[in-house]
């Protein structure tokens, strides 16, 4: 396929200077001299097929004759006698021109050794060998590369390999051990990011990255939210010229089956990009809980627990089938102004089956014993338009850009609830009521943005700009239960509730940046209005709803929180202009807010467990943090070494709390509550050292180390819930390139022990392992990989309050093995590839 349409490219590439082409470009009657050459790659020496050759008469002022190189990056040509500029090109390398060059018989021109073109290859998609590090003035680039282990896996898989970066068992992210981390995709909130829900990034196939920027001292132009920073998640948009693409096929245990194609047509005009996918997976998961509950205090009388203890232990399996695809086009209006509109859409059903078996003790001996099953089905949906206008008024950076996007998201969920007695001590005991739980979440988004870039001078830039971020969350929840007596179904008043909860955010910033001699700058500040409003439809009164949920509750709410966020980053380079090797120092200040999302928010419980329940608290505000990051990076030959420390103040901060609720079920089991709440303060502090080492051509190695401490303080309900704790994680990545174009990887992730003022958890340690072929001419690769070898990607907890102590143990997912083909074409893979040992670093100023 590639020797089909290539070529034709090439043609394509020869239309668009139609104008000054003379018509009988391929006739030859007046043409006795002939040219020969060969175009080869500067580093790797390899022949470049398919570059092109032109000639422009100086006599006729216009390009009279070209050719393509062939498969040995050979040429030959003839043309007439004449003056000419002889120009060899080939796509994302630097082209060159032979000047005046006076052509009066045969002749060869030898071999002409091409450069790879850098400052080109944002606009060039090159399939990279291994994950470099750029650092930039406000943030870290971290370009996935070919990455063995995530092959047929998951974005989610795929940023559990990226430093500062951890993804816990659920599938939660936080950065440098920090959840409140702002996911973007393409610098934006998304739908494919699943409206802040970071799940959905379990979903999306691995494959779809180009690159993650690690964002910890955000710069003004971003928005203020994330605590922690922000994760920007860049996809991949092929830009090669011509029609090109890939399929990727993946089998794997537990069933995981799955497809997806990405496909490109790019001319000098527009260019064309689409994606389609789609994949099948079980995702099985278990938990495993032993509570041990304490005699309490009720009406000044010591009272023994119903149950002494309970042990929980679930298995769930999850079968999902998802679906998702986009497509857009990227017109050029002229060279300096382009056009761009896309939509994406993503389909899912899920069917889910929970069964939990639970065990009641007294005296060490089994007095009750029940079975609850939940079947629950899940279908949604969420797509995404989008429009960019971007107009370059030179080449020096002075351009405008304006953006908008709509995304609308729905799910619908029916929970069918039933348990059962296997064992019990009574002789008639009251049965369990059956639940029907109906749910319907509705989800619309806008996005307003203008940004405007002013250079001033060579080295300084002014910049500013508008955001407006527009959300609304509708969701209406239904609960029936059985009616014991008749077996029909009933509304249960009490939990019915629609909850419409809004998030409306304006900001306007402005940002300067300069570099004189080896200090750069960049300022900022934003100026930022948010308001959460909040309306709750419940047939309870306000009143009700308070001795239900124990805790104040405004059904109708609206606040309004107007703040300024200034940001500071700072580089110095220590190296100066040497070219031998890299060395800088960089400081960074900013301030960040944190909101509640909707399920922070609503009141109602969740209906998963009936000893254990989620609510969420209308009460909570946004958190504010003030974060400072010092670091510093040195660049040898074959070694990168970066390195950081950190401070984060944050008032208000979020904190999940369990306490009882003091209500019981109806087989007299104390019901448990997991609430976030408002505590006074959370200060952190740490540090992270990464190293890359790429000793010889065949071996690269990976590692980075994080170490954290963090000290809360605060109450709630008359419970003092400071703590104080540190904690740390770990990762090593190694790369064998063996003989016959076989590599082999390894990554070790160890994530240590951290607790709170009520939990302990322990340390998880896990190995991933990958084997991967070039096959097919080194089109196609064959890729082979266990995700968790050892099975022990497991969260172990301990938790203790006044009133119970629990063991957990939990696995959101197995071992995984995948079997993944990927194959592609007209994407030159080997002929763009560089062997770049320094590991690509970058610290060139950028705004």
């Amino acid at each position: 396929m590639t020797k089909i349409f290539i070529p034709l490219f090439t043609f394509f590439s020869f239309i668009l200077h139609a104008h000054t082409l003379p018509e009988n470009i391929n006739s030859v009657s007046d043409k006795d001299i002939t040219i020969t050459g060969k175009v080869i790659d500067k580093d790797t020496k390899a022949p470049l097929e398919y570059a092109t050759v032109t000639f422009f008469s100086k006599k006729e002022n216009k390009i009279v004759d070209g050719c393509v190189t062939d498969v040995n990056g050979e040429f030959s040509i003839k043309v007439s006698k004449d003056l000419y500029n002889i120009t060899i090109e080939y796509i994302s390398y630097k082209k060159i021109t032979l000047s005046n060059k006076k052509i009066d018989s045969n002749i060869n021109l030898g071999t002409i050794a091409l450069e790879i073109d850098y400052a080109s290859l944002g606009e060039v998609e090159i399939i990279a060998e291994k994950t470099t590090v750029e650092i930039k003035l406000d943030k870290k680039i971290y370009n996935i590369g070919k990455d063995l282990t995530t092959a047929g896996g998951t974005v989610s898989d795929a940023l559990n390999n990226v430093p500062s970066v951890s993804v816990d068992v659920e599938g939660s992210i936080s950065l440098r051990g920090n959840e409140n981390v702002k996911i973007l995709i393409n610098g934006k909130p998304s739908a494919m990011a699943g409206f802040g829900d970071s799940n959905v990034l379990s979903q999306l196939p691995a494959e779809a990255i180009e690159r993650v920027e690690v964002i910890t001292s955000p710069s003004a132009r971003y928005d203020a939210e994330g605590t922690a920073g922000i994760l920007n998640i860049i996809l991949r948009q092929k830009e090669t010229l011509g029609f090109n693409g890939s399929i990727n096929l993946t089998l794997g245990n537990p069933d995981n089956v799955g497809v997806s194609a990405n496909l490109n047509y790019r001319t000098e005009k527009f260019n064309l990009f689409s994606n389609i996918g789609f994949r099948y997976f079980n995702a099985p998961r278990n938990s495993f809980n032993n509570t041990k509950y304490f005699d309490k205090v009720v009406d000044g009388v010591l009272t023994a627990p119903e149950y002494e203890r309970i042990k929980e232990d679930q298995k769930v399996t999850r079968l999902n089938r998802n679906y998702n695809a986009s497509a857009g086009i990227e017109y050029f209006l002229s060279k300096k102004t382009s056009l761009t509109g896309s939509v994406f859409y993503r389909y899912g059903e899920d069917a889910d089956l929970s069964l939990n078996n639970s065990e009641r003790f007294n005296g060490g001996s089994i007095v009750e014993k029940t079975l609850r099953s939940e079947k629950q089905d899940e279908s949604g949906d969420n797509y995404q338009l989008a429009l960019n206008y971007i107009s370059k008024f030179n080449d020096e950076g002075h351009e405008l850009t304006a953006d908008f996007q709509y995304e609308k998201g729905s799910e619908d969920q029916s929970t069918y609830i039933n348990e059962n007695y296997v064992i019990t001590n009574e002789t008639d005991p009251e049965p369990f009521q059956k639940e029907n739980v109906f749910s319907v979440e509705d989800e619309n988004e806008y996005l307003f943005q203008v940004d405007y870039v002013l250079p001033m001078g060579e080295d300084s830039r002014f910049e500013a700009g508008y955001r407006g971020n527009f959300n609304n969350d509708k969701n209406d929840y239904l609960l029936q239960q059985e009616d014991i007596n008749t077996g029909n179904f009933f509304v249960n008043d009490t939990i019915t509730n629609v909850f419409d909860y809004t998030e409306n955010v304006n900001a306007l910033y402005t940002q300067y940046g300069t570099k004189f001699g080896q200090f750069s700058f960049l300022l900022g500040l934003r100026l930022e209005n948010t308001q959460l409003k909040g309306n709750i439809d419940s047939r309870l009164t306000n009143e009700e709803l308070e001795a239900a949920f124990g805790f104040p509750i405004d059904t109708q709410f609206n606040n309004n929180y107007l703040g300024l966020f200034p940001t500071v980053n700072l580089i110095y380079n220590l190296a100066g202009d040497s070219e031998d090797s890299e060395e800088n120092i960089s400081i960074g200040y900013n301030r960040r807010i944190n909101r509640p999302r909707n399920w922070f928010i609503n009141p109602f419980p969740s209906r998963s467990s009936r000893t254990n329940i989620f609510q969420g608290n209308p009460n909570l505000n946004p958190a504010f943090a003030s974060a400072f990051d010092i670091g510093y990076l040195k660049r040898w030959d074959k070694l990168t070494l970066t390195t950081s420390v950190y401070y984060q103040h944050e008032t208000d901060s979020f904190e999940r709390v369990e306490e009882n609720t003091g209500q019981q079920t109806s087989d007299g089991i104390d019901i448990i509550r997991t609430i976030p709440v408002n505590l006074s303060t959370n200060k952190r502090a740490g540090g992270e050292l990464g190293i890359m080492y790429n000793p010889e051509k065949w071996l690269r190695l990976n590692s980075s180390f994080n170490f954290f401490q963090f000290e809360k303080e605060g109450e709630f309900n008359g419970v003092d819930y400071g703590t104080k704790n540190t904690s740390w994680f770990g990762r090593f990545s190694s790369k064998i390139s063996f003989p016959s174009s076989i590599d082999w990887q390894t990554n070790m992730n160890y994530f240590g022990p951290n607790a709170n003022a009520q939990s302990e958890t322990k340390g998880i340690f896990s190995i991933d392992l990958a084997l991967s072929k070039e096959i097919f001419n080194k089109s196609a690769t064959i890729s082979l990989n266990v995700r968790d070898l050892l099975n022990s990607r497991k969260r172990n907890t301990l938790t203790v309050t006044e009133f119970f102590e629990r063991e957990n143990e939990s696995q959101w997912r197995q071992r995984q093995i995948n079997l993944s083909v990927i194959y592609r074409f007209n994407q030159q893979k080997q002929r763009n590839e560089k062997n770049n040992s320094n590991g690509g670093v970058d610290d060139e100023m950028e705004f």
